[in-house]
């Protein structure tokens, strides 16, 4: 196995880790024959059935474990947080199917593009210590801006609101080799690599299209402009004040143990391990939009921040709000800075964001008004619990619920 792992010349990082990760991760090669293991039992918790809202996560439960049971592949974990209260968190199934490690509240994954919403509030921070204003142009704080390829004539400059909005106009991914690929160490180098290869769909302002790479600009922007690199200002303003213990961007072996491995299940029925451990070296450039590891308790803690329902405040309300604000120029729900925002045909308001990468999804929505928020993680690819619709529908009936006065608590 390590001498696989060697073979992979960017995935020299691991390497380091020594042999306890290579432990870890033996089941990287195919594991056909471990996706006939029948996941971890999960009962039913009795404290879930004494009021409609208890009710509503008891079949909510139900339902994930039935999913993971018929999948057949790895685990979720999910949790449900009222205000700064994670009120129910569960895991279901395997985090690593051939050590038989099952999956709990404490299991961690990678939240792909939820990591775009840390970033766009340690960019809110930075903008209340003075560093750089919302609408200054990006270009101020950081020329290599403009590299950028074939920007429209006679468009604005780009700004940070810009960027955090997915209203820069840029395309989803540059037109560079491999800029997905690479150690995390050379990530900025990779940004650099592939601004040139970046170009445009619309002018600055114009309209929403979603682009990773300008998450992966926005990142390196306000770490050039803060005059800190960008991991760090993340974990000094964020994980830190909000004792997100279990987030991270790079992996090491204090985190193993609650490690889930990631789980690639092909179309033709078959498992493997091996892309998505290969990915925790590093994935080129996306570090400030797909980089962020953590487990339910730590997405709870974030959503109370966002919901103003945290002890510790991460910035001022105003600043809060205006994060939360849609940004998009097209009507409806849009896009605020760093957050999904989605109103449907019932009225019913919910803010959060999705993150998919090799081997793991993840959902993490909330409810502004009531500050009810759901998370959930899966560590394999493809299943029959849809995140995105299932926590947004067990968020809605929550909310519902309380709304109607018949909640009570968990304890």
């Amino acid at each position: 196995m390590l001498k696989q792992l060697k073979e992979k010349a960017w995935f020299f990082g691991l390497i380091l880790l020594g042999l306890s990760f290579a432990f870890h991760f033996n089941s990287c090669k195919e594991a056909d024959r471990a996706s006939g293991i029948k996941p971890v039992e999960v009962a039913v918790s009795q404290k879930v059935s004494h009021s409609p809202f208890q009710a509503a996560i008891a079949r909510f439960e139900s339902q994930l474990a039935q999913h993971v049971a018929e999948d057949g592949v790895g685990s979720i974990s999910a949790g449900v947080v009222v205000g700064n209260d994670l009120v129910w968190a569960k895991g279901f199934g395997w985090a690593d199917i051939e050590q038989k490690i099952p999956a709990d509240k404490e299991t961690i994954y990678r939240t792909g593009s939820i990591s775009k919403s840390f970033t766009a509030v340690l960019m809110m921070q930075m903008v209340e210590d003075g560093f750089f204003g919302l609408d200054d142009p990006v270009e101020k704080y950081f020329p290599d801006i403009n590299n950028l390829s074939k920007k429209p004539e006679n468009s604005p400059s780009i700004t940070f609101r810009h960027l955090a909005s997915h209203t820069a106009g840029l395309n989803r991914e540059p037109k560079l080799r491999d800029a997905a690929r690479g150690p995390i160490s050379q990530w900025e180098n990779k940004i650099l690599a592939s601004i040139p290869q970046t170009s445009f769909r619309s002018s600055p302002g114009e309209k929403y299209s979603y682009s990773n790479i300008g998450f992966g600009i926005l990142g390196l922007a306000v770490s050039r402009a803060s005059g800190t690199a960008f991991i760090e200002l993340i974990r000094e303003h964020i994980f830190e004040p909000q004792g997100m213990k279990s987030s991270f961007f790079i992996l090491t072996a204090e985190y193993l143990p609650h490690m889930a491995m990631g789980y690639v299940k092909r179309k033709e029925g078959t498992v493997s391990a091996e892309f998505p451990a290969l990915e925790h070296a590093g994935r080129g450039y996306k570090v400030p939009n797909g980089g962020i590891y953590s487990t339910v308790g730590d997405l709870a803690k974030f959503i109370a921040a966002m919901t103003g329902a945290a002890p510790v405040k991460l910035f001022s309300e105003e600043t809060r709000l205006e994060i939360l604000k849609r940004q998009t120029p097209e009507g409806g729900g849009g896009y605020g800075l760093g957050f999904s925002i989605r109103i449907d045909k019932e009225g019913f308001h919910t803010i959060g964001h999705g993150g998919s990468v090799a081997g793991y999804n993840a959902s993490m929505i909330f409810e502004p008004k009531s500050k009810i928020g759901v998370i959930i993680f899966r560590n394999y690819s493809r299943g029959k619990t849809n995140l995105g619709r299932a926590s947004r529908a067990l968020l809605k009936e929550l909310t519902n619920v309380y709304n109607s006065g018949k909640a009570s608590s968990l304890d």
